[in-house]
């Protein structure tokens, strides 16, 4: 094994290369886990509304239905109807197939990082960072069910985020024109799916693209300026026309005469979601098991070498870079918070699927500032790199432990709805089918889940697509019998 310039070499060259490979494990082991628990997963809110649509009047009555009824979200639409199509199977594979699509775009965009920087990494380090990410952004959620397990709010606010980074994959990679040129006709593409995907989402990737541009000239080499220049452009481009179609569809209009946005801009408002939006943070600043993004950038820190074997060294552009991400991450955090604050009020504050579309960036954030931590440690104490990247991994495995009981606990609430759900279920159906019109229904909650007659028989809009699902004229609430 080649020898760093300035740096001792591991003692154990092909141990050191065998645990990398492993590293992986980790991670991984959780979402073979998660993937075995979305058995478990059973219809609730929104989907006893998109079932029975799907079901009677076709892939396409779901989407027409959110551009010109509910929200204008096409993109949106289109994904729901796909696992909706397929009923119950359908939610039971969603977390699966979501959680393999986002792990291979990650991984693809952490090999792109480390090619566009041209360093040199151990074999499992690329893949391990991106599951160990995702597994935090996933499984360390306050609430993990309606962050990883509930398709609605995965296709919403979980999906987006990472397909927004991973946008960027084919600038990161390319080099010649005709690479260039795909790179910013697919940016703008991508965007303007994203428009019509999640409005919070678009909103952050446009807040990041304003300082990249404007900043272009002290961040990014002068021979790739022009490039930088048009792909950010037209990513924004695509967001705005995404945008426009959403904003002007029927859904969105009706979305905003239930939940009046007159008022967003008041100081009221604005003082409200300020407030919402520090207890968001707070919450977030003191969830330790983030720490293990800061772990996993150190990690790469130490391991992390140029093509030549030495140590990459962070020029002056360093500071600038995360300063300016960071201040655009927290202030779109806080505009996501402005814009969702008609339709949530108070309850923006907790309701912690809105957080993903920032959460998952700010991870990422985590990850950059541990990789200057590792870089710097090297640097000062190059004795102790073992130690240091024994410790980031150490930290790893804690976090990767507390977060496999937090989600064996929930797989076991999982269960136990799932067999009762079940079992209502074939009841439900028997019922109808020996021709009753009216059937009691029970509420079956898990994690906050919304249903039919919940919150003190506030909730009572799920019921009438209850009955539709069972083809019944209506559904009681049958807790209580």
């Amino acid at each position: 094994m080649r020898r760093d310039t300035g740096n001792p070499a591991p003692a154990s060259p092909r141990l050191t290369t065998a645990g990398a490979a492993l590293l992986p494990l980790l991670p991984l082991s959780l979402f073979g886990g998660a993937a075995w628990f979305a058995t478990w997963v059973r219809p609730s809110a929104d989907e006893w509304c998109f079932l029975p649509l799907v079901r009677d009047e076709g892939f396409m009555a779901l989407v027409e239905r959110f551009y010109s009824t509910d929200n204008g979200r096409i993109a949106n639409g289109v994904l729901v109807a796909a696992y909706a199509r397929f009923g119950v199977a359908g939610h039971q594979g969603y977390a699966t197939i979501s959680a393999i699509v986002m792990l291979l775009l990650l991984w693809a965009w952490a090999v792109a990082l480390v090619r566009r920087a041209r360093w040199r990494v151990l074999r499992g380090v690329p893949l391990f960072s991106a599951a160990m990410v995702l597994a935090l952004f996933c499984f360390a959620s306050t609430n993990t069910y309606k962050t990883f397990f509930w398709p609605a709010s995965s296709v919403s606010h979980t999906f987006p985020p990472v397909l927004a980074a991973a946008a960027t994959i084919p600038a990161l990679l390319a080099t010649s024109r005709r690479g260039k040129a795909f790179a910013i006709v697919f940016a703008g593409v991508v965007a303007a799916v994203m428009g019509t995907l999640s409005e919070e989402t678009s909103v952050i990737a446009l807040i990041l693209l304003v300082p990249a541009l404007l900043l272009s000239r002290r961040l990014f080499p002068a021979g790739r300026l022009a490039f930088v220049r048009a792909w950010c452009v037209a990513a924004a481009a695509g967001i705005l026309a995404g945008t426009a179609v959403l904003l002007t569809s029927p859904g969105s209009q009706n979305r905003r005469t239930r939940h009046p946005t007159d008022a967003m801009f008041a100081p009221h408002s604005l003082h409200a979601s300020l407030r919402a939006y520090a207890h968001v943070l707070h919450t977030l600043a003191t969830h330790w098991q983030y720490l293990g993004a800061i772990a996993v950038g150190v990690l790469i820190g130490v391991l992390v070498r140029r093509a030549d074997g030495g140590l990459p060294r962070p020029d002056r552009r360093t500071p600038l870079l995360f300063g300016a991400g960071a201040a655009a991450l927290l202030f779109s955090g806080y505009v996501c918070t402005v814009i969702a604050y008609p339709a949530f009020g108070p309850s923006v504050a907790t309701a912690n699927r809105l957080w993903n579309d920032y959460l998952f960036p700010l991870l990422l954030l985590l990850v950059g500032v541990g990789g200057l931590l590792g870089n710097l440690t090297v640097r000062r104490w190059r004795r102790g790199r073992k130690a240091v990247a024994a410790g980031a991994v150490l930290l790893c495995v804690c976090v990767t432990a507390v977060l496999a009981v937090s989600l064996r606990d929930l797989g076991s609430d999982m269960r136990v709805r799932a067999t009762a759900w079940d079992r209502q279920d074939l009841l439900l159906r028997r019922q109808a089918a020996a021709g009753a019109t009216v059937l009691p229904y029970e509420r079956l909650v898990v994690s906050g889940m919304l249903e039919p007659f919940g919150g003190g028989g506030k909730h009572q809009w799920p019921a009438s697509c209850v009955a539709l699902y069972y083809r019944v004229e209506k559904v009681t609430d049958g807790t209580d019998h």
